[in-house]
């Protein structure tokens, strides 16, 4: 996936009130970014930073620019917006690119499902003359990662547990449910969940992968220009 227009750099000043981040760009005007991301972002938001900003024409946004990236060490760029990670596995998908999700004929996106009032990422509809089952996958967003391990979440998520809650009951009913880590940068090799952050959130993964879900986690490449499948990667839940 390419950016629709070229990204435009800047250095973190700060993030606050979660959605805020002030940046300077290269002439030394001050502005304020929407940041796109509900966690922690540890490792991420460091002060002084090499970040690139979109910048939006709707004139009913509050705030133009969005922030995209970081540079979280030299020559590694992270992708800091949850909302891109829907659309790079979308993408993805229909380019084939996911082995373990081939032969779907139709994605369908936000579609109302479960016990909790819930919205599926992804639905994937077989054709009508497949035996597949529909396939449900929820995507999430990892940026945190040490020494090469991706952990997720970066912050205590219940809406996390609910969503694997959720999958676990698309699987009791003969489905197949998917919770997908997109890992918006290539230095990961593996995923597990972060019990250190959230107890709770990786009981939850652990009960759900026994009754059926399946885990499945890819990184990207990530650069100012787009944003590309760099292969598979292990969930390791010990």
């Amino acid at each position: 996936m390419n950016f629709d227009s070229p990204l435009i750099e800047g250095r973190l000043i700060r993030r606050y009130k979660r959605f805020l981040a002030d940046i300077e760009l290269p002439g030394g005007e001050i502005i304020t970014a929407h940041t796109a991301n509900t966690g922690a972002m540890t490792g991420c938001n460091e002060p002084g930073s090499r970040v690139w900003l979109s910048r939006s024409d709707n004139p009913k946004r509050k705030y133009a620019f969005t922030w995209e990236l970081v540079e979280v060490a030299p020559g590694i760029s992270c992708g800091i917006n949850t909302l891109m990670s829907n659309k790079l596995v979308h993408e993805a998908i229909n380019s084939g690119s996911i082995n373990e999700l081939l032969g779907y004929q139709e994605i369908c996106t936000e579609i109302r499902y479960g016990q909790e009032n819930s919205r599926i990422d992804l639905l994937l509809e077989p054709g009508p003359a497949s035996n597949k089952p529909r396939c449900y996958v929820e995507v999430k967003n990892v940026t945190l990662v040490e020494n090469g391990i991706g952990f997720f979440p970066d912050a205590v998520s219940k809406r996390g547990a609910k969503h694997l809650r959720e999958l676990m009951g698309v699987a009791q009913q003969g489905d197949r449910a998917i919770i997908f880590y997109c890992i918006q940068r290539h230095d990961c090799k593996e995923v597990r969940p972060a019990d250190h952050v959230d107890k709770v959130y990786g009981e939850t993964l652990r009960e759900a992968m026994s009754a059926g879900v399946e885990a499945l986690a890819y990184r990207f490449n990530v650069s100012p220009l787009g944003i590309s499948v760099a292969g598979k990667v292990p969930v390791v839940c010990r």
